[in-house]
């Protein structure tokens, strides 16, 4: 009998649970397979549990969910040691820029993440918000994310919107969901885009060769649409650019403009740019666009109807000295 792989070590805590596949399995996608043998692990958390590489065949670690399964086969799962459900508030500094008995308008730092996840459990805008409002804030979004109706990346700057109350919720990811907010933001990305304005589409979902980026994919994904517009280049080597958002996935302006062939500057993920790109600028402005140790990018305009008063509100934002710094140094060193 062929001897099978000894199962990963596990921190104290952890649970690691063993399923072998049945015959009447076969076939299926292995989120879907496990969920249904542990119940009390709903679909959804096997899925992250996946792609976190929490899931071991043979010993090689499994981070798609849609993987199908075979009789016979062994899978290890280690589920980590269960958190607090409901994050603790933090004395955490907040730019507020509105506020009212129903929904608070941030302007976050590059560095915040929005929620707590794996890997950021305290420090986050959640921790924050919930020493800020207290017990008004909305819980519809999940213990672990309360009245977050949306998120910006951990290094992306500016306006983000939460609830606090479950009717404000309610509305307001309604009204994301409809496409009925007016959201813009601005990045410095490689190279000057031609044409200088357009619309950028392509599904958007995991990238098949890398499960922890993004892609414009040809199977499968989420529509995704950005409207560009190019407002300030900087010789041929680098644009300030302003995209507004028609939908809202996961790193959708990141992806697309990476897609044209002009990735952020700064954006460890995507955002690579040939030697002949980076010589296009002068050296102080090369040398500032390599340093930059963030992905370029802003949320500088939020607006939507109030969901009580149906008056529309609108906000913008300034952009953070560091990307200031950097539009300086590009304007004043362009080769």
């Amino acid at each position: 009998m062929t001897r099978l792989p000894d199962p990963p070590a596990i921190a104290e805590g952890d649970i690691l649970l063993q399923i072998e596949i049945a015959a009447e399995q076969a076939g299926e996608r292995i989120d879907r397979t496990l969920a249904a043998v542990r119940p009390e692990l709903s679909r959804s958390r096997v899925k992250a549990l996946i792609e976190q590489g929490h899931l071991r065949l043979a010993g090689a670690t499994i981070e798609d969910p849609s993987l199908r399964v075979k009789p016979g086969q062994v899978f290890d799962l280690v589920v980590p040691e269960a958190t607090p459900a409901r994050p603790q508030g933090e004395a955490i500094a907040l730019d507020v820029v509105y506020e009212d008995a129903d929904l608070i308008v941030i302007d976050k730092p590059a560095g915040m993440v929005v929620h707590p996840a794996p890997g950021n459990p305290e420090g986050t805008l959640v921790n924050a918000l919930i020493a800020h409002c207290g017990a008004s804030l909305s819980g519809i979004g999940g213990e672990r994310r309360p009245g977050i109706v949306h998120r910006i990346d951990k290094e992306t700057s500016g306006l983000l919107v939460a609830a606090k109350n479950d009717a404000t919720h309610q509305a307001l990811s309604a009204a994301f969901a409809a496409h009925a907010i007016e959201r813009a933001y601005l990045c410095i990305v490689w190279g000057v885009p031609s044409p200088a304005g357009g619309t950028i589409t392509g599904n958007i979902g995991r990238d098949p060769k890398d499960r922890k980026r993004m892609a414009v994919v040809g199977r499968g994904g989420k529509p995704a649409q950005t409207d560009y517009r190019v407002l300030k280049p900087f010789g041929l080597g680098a644009a300030l650019v302003e995209c507004r958002l028609k939908t809202g996935r996961t790193h959708q302006i990141r992806v697309h403009m990476a897609k044209i062939g002009h990735p952020l500057i700064g954006d460890p993920t995507y955002g690579k740019a040939t030697q002949a790109r980076r010589g296009r600028l002068a050296p102080a402005a090369r040398a500032a666009a390599e340093r930059f140790p963030r992905q370029a990018l802003h949320a500088t305009l939020l607006g939507f109807a109030h969901p009580r008063t149906g008056e529309f509100l609108s906000w913008r934002s300034e952009s953070p000295a560091d990307f200031k710094a950097l539009e300086q140094a590009l304007a004043g060193a362009v080769g």
